[in-house]
């Protein structure tokens, strides 16, 4: 008999499951604590229940099917995982650390792969494999919380994928958590590339998680360049989308911003995406791009950096430079490419 995946059950379904096997509602409650709030990587950590419930439960159910294929630890303290989902195909998850900060940040992969073709990012070069179900979002921060024996807490869909266009199953994944892991959807993040249509649905939810739009151009031109989505999305409709996003929902957006020595970076550039701004209430990240292999980008120098952030900031805007994380194990911003599928397939 296949056994039941423990981790893919609602609170609910392990009631039930707890009372067909002769044990009370409390049992599915130490339960559903074990495997979402003390990160129990198996029945045998699990030492508030009995040993006989204990073998029990390990001959009819597993925690998790989701494997680490490999893990990388960066010298910042920044770990990758390349994680095996069941049918054998894989993603990436980053797990950031702050030197000051208490948060665990987790960088959550949304697909497979990724259909939008943007020319900086590593993810693209394998399009779109299929989309993640609620249950291998999720799995991405329970198997950090397993494997580090801490609690993640800040979440950012910025991963491997277009998270709005894996709609239904992202909103189910923020739900579970919310409520399972008892992580605030404030401290969630979700990132687009600007899918308009799913932009105004999201606003039309209770979603308290954070927008951030993938922006990294100030104009068409150079955007039409690098992101294949401003054709079908371009930046005056994607701003008349943002603004009613905030009116409807009373929160800033956050704006992604690459800075790409020679072509995004200048000051003429800087002072467009003033002009662009205008009017939305945004927080803005800057991003030093992270070179990929097979592409032609180039990192920007400090200088151009700096000036380009003082010009923002002159304007009146908010503006941070972004961190950057796990370089030397390419998982920083763009840097996720499944090479070991790729060399393994």
């Amino acid at each position: 008999m296949e056994k039941i995946i423990l981790s893919k059950l609602s609170f609910e379904e392990l009631e039930k499951i707890c009372l067909e096997m002769g044990q009370s509602k409390f049992r599915a409650k130490q339960i559903h604590n074990q495997i979402f709030l003390k990160f129990a990587s198996s029945f045998d950590e699990m030492t508030d229940l009995s040993k006989k419930l204990r073998e029990e439960l390990s001959e009819k159910f597993l925690i998790t099917d989701i494997e680490i294929q490999q893990k990388q630890v960066s010298k910042d303290g920044t770990i990758k995982y390349l994680l095996k989902m069941p049918d054998g195909e894989f993603v990436e998850t980053v797990l950031m650390r702050f030197d000051n900060r208490s948060n665990l940040t987790a960088c959550v992969s949304s697909q497979v792969g990724c259909p939008m073709g943007c020319k900086f990012c590593a993810t693209a070069k394998r399009g779109l494999i299929r989309n993640l179900t609620p249950y291998e979002i999720t799995q991405q921060v329970m198997t950090i919380q397993r494997d580090i024996k801490e609690k993640v807490t800040n979440i950012v869909f910025m991963g491997q994928g277009e998270p709005l266009l894996n709609y239904e199953n992202l909103l189910k994944a923020t739900e579970i958590f919310n409520t399972d892991f008892q992580i605030g959807q404030r401290r969630m993040t979700i990132s687009t590339c600007g899918i308009i249509p799913k932009i105004n649905d999201l606003g039309d939810t209770n979603c308290q998680s954070t927008l951030a739009i993938s922006l990294h151009a100030p104009d068409d031109e150079i955007r039409n360049k690098i992101m294949p989505v401003n054709q079908k999305y371009p930046l005056k409709e994607l701003k008349k989308t943002l603004l009613n996003y905030v009116e409807k929902t009373g929160r800033r957006v956050t704006v992604e911003y690459i800075l790409i020595g020679g072509l995004n970076d200048s000051v003429e550039s800087a002072k467009k995406l003033v002009d662009y701004l205008k009017g939305l209430k945004c927080n803005i990240n800057f991003i030093v791009y992270n070179p990929c292999e097979g592409d032609n980008f180039k990192r920007p120098n400090k200088n151009d950096i700096m000036k380009f952030k003082y010009i923002v900031e002159s304007a009146g805007l908010k503006a941070t430079i972004r961190l950057e994380r796990g370089l030397d194990i390419d998982a920083a911003c763009g840097q996720l490419t499944g090479k070991y599928y790729n060399k393994n397939k």
